[in-house]
């Protein structure tokens, strides 16, 4: 039962995405048969390091969606403080409902049932040029970011949208 509404609710989101796209990134299904797994490709926003680059994830769907999170992960390489070195992106709203049990995040800031694709892609491009640096997933980079910004940090971002070119 909760998988058809979740179907039903995926597949009016990804109708939506299709009629109105958003600017900044594309959606679609990795396979038409499978309304859980999502191919996004997340184009780098202006004005920032990354711009210029065509980073391809997935989204993975719960079978209680959208009860529970998607699980977001770049299959693009792509350095981030907020981007594990697998490619798990770590965002509030990636996370599960409820309270924080280490007291990072207010339960407000975390997963909501109202968040649709759009408002997670959002977020993402948000976190891109807005890096949380003090909850980080990849804490090579927060370092980056935090005491080499304008050498080694800019470095390996240009690395990853000149390697995410190569694919165009």
């Amino acid at each position: 039962m909760a998988a058809d509404q979740a179907s039903l609710l995926l597949k009016r989101q990804l109708q939506e995405l299709t009629k109105k796209p958003v600017e900044g990134f594309s959606a679609g299904l990795v396979d038409d048969e499978n309304l859980f797994k999502w191919e996004v490709m997340v184009m780098g926003p202006t004005d920032s390091f990354y711009e210029g680059g065509f980073f391809k994830a997935h989204l993975m769907f719960p079978q209680d969606y959208p009860q529970k999170p998607p699980k977001m992960k770049f299959i693009s390489e792509f350095w981030h403080p907020n981007v594990s070195k697998d490619g798990e992106v770590c965002i509030s709203i990636l996370h599960e409902p409820g309270e924080d049990k280490f007291g990072y995040e207010r339960a407000e800031e975390r997963w909501l049932p109202i968040h649709t694709v759009e408002t997670i892609l959002l977020s993402v491009i948000s976190m891109i040029n807005e890096p949380n640096d003090e909850s980080p997933a990849n804490v090579d980079a927060a370092k980056e970011w935090r005491d080499e910004y304008d050498t080694t940090f800019k470095k390996n971002v240009r690395k990853c949208v000149r390697k995410s070119q190569e694919f165009l």
